[in-house]
């Protein structure tokens, strides 16, 4: 019999990484990245010159290696693709000592 274990919703976390939920965020907003090119049609070379980046570092990023990005460039790069991002900060969670980020696209 194949034992299973029921997953946390960020593989991150159940892989015992380091900043799990920072990671998740890049992972959405890099699959996004990724959507949006390949919609387009567009070579990684074109991509990257409209995004501001080395296309070995767009590369990178397509493939889960983000580390070395910011959310905050990742979210240029979704503006540079046309994108309106929106930041919107919660109320104050009296259960939860501390909030969490997460991100939802809209069509």
């Amino acid at each position: 019999m194949v034992e299973v274990e029921e997953s946390s919703g960020n593989v991150y976390a159940d892989l015992g990484m380091a900043d799990p939920e920072l990671m998740l965020v890049k992972a959405q907003l890099a699959t996004k990245i990724g959507e949006i090119i390949q919609d387009r049609n567009w070579s990684q070379l074109h991509a990257a010159e409209i995004l501001g980046i080395p296309q070995s570092k767009l590369s990178k990023m397509l493939r889960g290696q983000f580390r070395g990005i910011s959310e905050s460039k990742m979210i240029d790069c979704l503006t540079r693709l046309g994108r309106d991002i929106q930041i919107i900060v919660g109320p104050t969670r009296r259960a939860v000592s501390t909030g969490r980020v997460d991100v939802v696209f809209s069509e």
